[in-house]
């Protein structure tokens, strides 16, 4: 009994300690609205936003110094659409930046009502996508940081100089007056309820709207209330200019709350006094009882009586008032979703109705309860299928307040891998060769794509050039851009020309692209064909299993595939990977690069045939032809004839004399390993060796035979030189690129039998 009482005490605290019906009077309010103005002074748009920008941050930008940035960074979208949903949406990087602009616009504009339809092909994930929004939209208005008060009355009846002996007997009199319309069977419960009630002090009346305390002030002495509340800073300032604060001085309560104000006033004749009857409580959301989220099937049929009403509370009120026709207290459901959310999941059957009955609440902002004006400002939400836009074409003033978000099948091939390794598991990596999962993806993501982009020819104008690297569409360098990757093989003029009017007008075509090809469903059961025949035995999935898998299948799907898409595909792979190699194979030593560029540097200012001691290095130079051929093959290609070589040396010699020595060196007292030239030179060293250290293996029979052996007893067998290299390209493909040690040998051998050093050249 002890541990039981313990228990109860210990969860009595805490449910009191943090129970958010708790009411706090007017002044308590303002109290906390002075300390925390841009926490409690928010609507539905703001606590939207917030919850947006607070599950998926600020974002990362991989290039945060690139002058061309338009803002297109990756946001982790985890805690928003997967954690704890029981049906994980994933959303790729277009739709999250999509997602971003949509709720920064609503912050920086006022608030319209608008209906924001999300509209995408079957198949996409629209209502999973809304489902979760709107499950962590009613986590987090819950929680402390997403918390709004609500509007709710204490009327006291001795302020009101009414008893209760005298209330009492007024609330029968008027239930007596309204037995023939309410059931016999419920009288004498709302008898007897009515009667344990009049007795109370207070009668609470709760706003139904849900109305911000804030709005109980006269609308024509707000600014000068402010004035008076907020001392000059930043959010006063904000709050007088900003548009995403003019619901504050434009809104109005509903009649309800404006009518009891009045009504308090007209009796009281002290707004102080009326004040002291005004509360504040938390806005609690419900999605389950329609309390501030209200979420449309097409098949829920709609309700017979708009008109919701509490009897009860509404005989009390006269009693209070002695004028049953100050306050009616009478509401819609579209009260109980006002600053909240009213979602429709589908365009369709009853849905079509419920958005055709939105019009005068879009456009006016008002719906009509009998003869009253019940005031409607929330977020309108929906999930639309293309087809069914034909259903509202017909109201043009309508559609000029539907904002469309398109939500087409995933562009994102990270993302597209992210949905197969939450639907067969995080273990399917395991079973393939880095890069060959992902080409799946880009397989399926090829089939969304238009087949040519304007944007991309206007800046790529011949994507010949790229035919090692890329298909003739520039399919893959699109899908490389939508990741926010920009593509090493890019040359450097088009980096240049990769300007942030080009980057916008590429993302612009996403907006069209999406809506047809191999969609999420489809994408699942060919993965799952794909997975069940190759993943068998302990070899791993490569590139070759890939290719067979796609260009000898024959069905709908492997037609949607733009043609020479999979050998462009397999070209880039064995780019990549070629490249993977050398950089794991690739070793220098910087202390001897760093000489032989300043000793180059040095030499380049003196006549052939001279004898000099470099000042920078303290090395004797001997200054020959040979010397500076033996450089300039480390900083050139190799097939650079003797003619480009003088041209490059004459190039350095100038450029260091007029500008480096001049003005780095001497004027800016740089280091020459400071200086852009030296950069220059050390990029070009370090990348033809790179380009380079395949060479002396390629020939080698007995480096590949030990790349076979890695691992074995046999291993043991090869000269020092050769354990040690193969050892450290072993080791750094693992390290550096994730590859198993058996993925290691592979792709190596691949790599030697493919012949791919010389295809690269």
């Amino acid at each position: 009994m002890d541990t039981i009482k313990t228990a109860m005490d210990h969860l009595n605290r805490n449910v009191t300690e943090h129970d958010p019906c708790t009411a706090i009077s007017f002044e308590e309010f303002l109290e906390e609205l002075s300390q925390k103005p841009t926490h409690v002074l928010r609507n539905v748009f703001q606590v939207f936003h917030d919850m947006i920008k607070d599950y998926l941050g600020q974002g990362i930008d991989e290039y945060p110094d690139d002058p061309e940035s338009i803002g297109f960074v990756s946001y982790d979208c985890r805690r928003l659409f997967v954690e704890g949903a029981d049906h994980p949406f994933f959303a790729d990087r277009l739709f999250a930046n999509r997602l971003i602009s949509l709720v920064d616009t609503m912050m920086r504009s006022s608030q319209q009502n608008k209906i924001y339809i999300f509209k995408g092909p079957p198949g996409c994930g629209k209502s999973t996508f809304l489902n979760n929004l709107l499950l962590k939209f009613e986590e987090y208005a819950n929680t402390e940081k997403g918390m709004r008060y609500e509007t709710v009355w204490r009327i006291n009846r001795s302020v009101l100089d009414i008893s209760a002996e005298h209330g009492a007997l007024s609330v029968l009199e008027k239930l007596l007056q309204f037995q023939s319309a309410i059931p016999s069977n419920q009288l004498d419960v709302l008898k007897a309820q009515s009667a344990l009630l009049s007795s109370e002090e207070d009668i609470e009346i709760p706003c139904p709207s849900h109305d911000h305390p804030i709005l109980m002030i006269p609308k024509h002495y707000r600014r000068e209330f402010f004035d008076d509340l907020f001392k000059n800073n930043e959010f006063k300032e904000r709050l007088f200019s900003g548009k995403e604060y003019d619901w504050v001085f434009k809104g109005i309560p509903c009649t309800i709350c404006s009518s009891l104000y009045q009504s308090l006033l007209n009796r009281l004749k002290s707004s102080q006094k009326v004040y002291e009857m005004l509360y504040a409580r938390h806005y609690r959301f419900s999605r389950r009882m329609g309390e501030g989220i209200s979420v449309y099937n097409p098949g829920d049929k709609p309700l017979k009586y708009n008109k919701l009403t509490n009897p009860m509370l509404q005989v009390q009120i006269d009693s209070l008032l002695r004028d049953s026709n100050q306050v009616k207290y009478y509401y819609s459901q579209y009260a109980k979703t006002n600053n909240g959310i009213y979602a429709l999941m589908d365009i369709k059957s009853h849905n079509t109705e419920r958005l055709i009955e939105l019009h005068n609440i879009i456009s006016e902002g008002v719906h009509k309860v009998e003869d009253i004006e019940e005031n409607v400002n929330c977020l309108l939400l929906a999930v639309m299928n293309p087809e069914d836009q034909a259903n509202i074409e017909g109201y043009q003033s309508f559609l000029d307040r539907v904002e469309y978000i398109n939500m087409p099948y995933v562009l994102d091939l990270n993302t597209e891998v992210e949905i197969y390794r939450n639907i067969f598991g995080k273990q399917i990596d395991e079973k393939f060769l880095p890069r060959v999962l992902h080409n799946f993806a880009r397989i399926i993501i090829s089939s969304r794509l238009k087949p040519q982009s304007s944007a991309l020819l206007e800046w790529i104008r011949e994507p010949e050039k790229y035919e090692l690297y890329c298909d003739k569409n520039l399919h893959l360098l699109k899908m490389e851009i939508y990741t926010g990757h920009i593509p090493d093989w890019l040359s450097e003029e088009d980096r240049k020309r990769f300007t942030a009017k080009r980057r916008r007008k590429i993302i612009a075509e996403s907006e069209a692209e999406g809506d047809h090809g191999i969609s999420e469903r489809d994408s699942i059961k060919i993965f799952n064909d794909f997975y069940s025949t190759y993943a068998k035995g302990s070899k791993l999935i490569n590139m070759s299993n890939l290719y067979s898998f796609f260009s000898k299948s024959e069905n709908e799907f492997t037609k949607l595939i733009p043609r020479g898409f999979l050998d462009s595909l397999l070209r880039l792979y064995d780019y990549s990977i070629l490249q993977e190699v050398k950089e794991s194979l690739f070793y220098y030593n910087e202390e001897q690069i760093s000489k032989d560029i300043q000793n180059y540097l040095f030499a380049v200012n003196f006549e052939i045939g001279s004898v000099e001691t470099c000042t920078f290095t303290g090395e004797k130079l001997n200054i020959t032809e040979e010397f500076f051929e033996n450089m300039e093959r480390r900083f050139l290609e190799t097939s650079a004839d003797k003619e480009r070589q003088r041209g490059f040396r004459k190039y350095i010699q100038n450029a260091y004399a007029s500008g480096t020595l001049t003005q780095e060196i001497l004027l800016e007292e740089k280091a020459v390993t400071e200086t852009r030239i030296y950069k220059s030179l050390h990029e070009r060293y370090v990348y033809n060796l790179k380009e380079n250290v395949l060479d002396p293996f390629l020939e080698n029979q007995n480096f590949r035979r030990a790349i076979k052996d890695y691992g074995t007893a046999s291993f043991r067998t090869y000269d020092k030189k050769i354990r040690n290299d193969v050892t450290y390209l072993i080791n750094n493909l693992r390290n550096k690129y994730r590859y198993t040690e058996q993925g290691a040998k592979e792709i190596c051998i691949y790599v030697i039998d493919n012949y791919l050093a010389k295809t690269y050249r």
